[in-house]
């Protein structure tokens, strides 16, 4: 989607999912599947959408949650414990504000004039277009130097 070499993404997670991760510098997808994080390179923009704020709990939180820039090109597995070996990659978070996608749908390319915006979100990881990215950068009052 991004004509630089640089790529930008939207990973889904419910935001305690994501919070942890950006308090511990790393990210998942998918239930810990490694394939969809080999797609990513060092120095792609990752943004976590969250549609809700607990895992199996429909609270509708639906919002931009944590941002930043994958660190390096490692994949790597981190146990969990009973077993779960979930994939891994390391991420360099931006302080942000959380940010509803609400405001946001109709000035992103991803969502606009799309009845069922949230429907592609199921596949857990999301290419997207950088000004795509820059908008909820912005949104997340991530200054433009560092989104």
């Amino acid at each position: 989607m991004s004509d630089s070499k640089t790529r930008y993404w939207i990973a889904v997670a419910c935001a305690d999912h994501a919070r942890r991760g950006k308090r511990e510098g790393f990210m998942q997808v998918c239930h810990g599947k490694g394939a969809p994080l080999r797609r990513l390179q060092a120095g792609d923009g990752v943004v976590y959408y969250s549609p809700t704020t607990a895992m199996g709990k429909p609270d509708r939180l639906q919002a931009f949650t944590t941002i930043g820039r994958v660190k390096d090109a490692r994949t790597y597995q981190a146990d969990m414990g009973n077993g779960f070996e979930p994939f891994r990659r390391n991420v360099a978070y931006h302080d942000a504000s959380e940010a509803p996608i609400a405001p946001l749908l109709g000035l992103l390319a991803l969502t606009h004039a799309k009845r069922n915006w949230a429907y592609q979100y199921r596949f857990g990881l999301v290419e997207i277009t950088e000004e795509d990215f820059a908008v909820i950068a912005h949104a997340m009052s991530v200054p433009q130097t560092l989104s």
